[in-house]
């Protein structure tokens, strides 16, 4: 990453200055990651519901587990 240029990430997130990938933040709302996720994830969650209780709910650690669970 020479020039300041930055690299995309994985499903449209930024990588930080390290070079690592950002990763969701707890308080990402359920229809948004429908969005990228489709219709089926975190069924019976409501919309609104946050990424931190889905985890919590499924005893997933991290967004990426979980959509591996699935």
């Amino acid at each position: 990453m020479t020039n300041g240029t930055r690299q995309p990430g994985l499903d449209g997130r930024h990588r930080d200055v390290d070079g690592r990938i950002s990763e969701k933040h707890g308080n990402t709302r359920v229809d948004t990651l429908r969005e990228t996720y489709g219709d089926g994830f975190a069924p019976g969650m409501r919309g609104d519901a946050h990424l931190r209780t889905v985890l919590d709910r499924a005893g997933a650690p991290s967004l990426s587990k979980l959509v591996r669970k699935r």
